[in-house]
């Protein structure tokens, strides 16, 4: 099974109903591209959860440290880490409630996508949420 993206009326639907966004790997540097992009989709009306153990807080929300420890249900897992941590993350959000698996530009690993895609998953790898969001405007 081939990765392919997801149509644009597929992203688009997941985008729609999406409100709430768990960023794996997001900083707190105002400088780096996991905030950037962050601050973008809060800005479009999404609520932001971040998840890193390195830092306390990003764009005024509580960090925490793994998908696990996040309190709240969320609609969509974004993550910012490099693609040799993929299956990790992957083997963490299966334990949640989401079933949306994004991978920003530049993340890819076919071995996850599969897996995940078996897991019930929407899976998106390797385009940027922010760009992705423009396009479906």
């Amino acid at each position: 099974m081939d990765y392919q993206h997801p149509s644009k009326e597929e992203i688009k639907t997941i985008l729609d109903n999406a409100k709430t966004i768990a960023v794996v790997g997001l900083s707190d540097n105002p400088e780096r591209t996991s905030y950037q992009v962050s601050k973008a989709m809060q800005t479009n009306g999404y609520r932001i959860i971040p998840v890193n153990p390195t830092i306390e807080e990003a764009l005024g929300e509580k960090a925490y440290p793994s998908l696990q420890d996040v309190p709240e249900e969320f609609d969509i897992i974004n993550v910012f880490r490099r693609s040799v941590f993929l299956k990790d993350v992957a083997k963490e959000a299966v334990q949640t409630n989401a079933r949306v698996f994004w991978a920003q530009q530049g993340i890819f690993d076919q071995e996850t996508y599969e897996w995940l895609t078996d897991q019930g998953f929407s899976v998106i790898m390797d385009m940027c949420i922010k760009v992705a969001h423009a396009l479906t405007k």
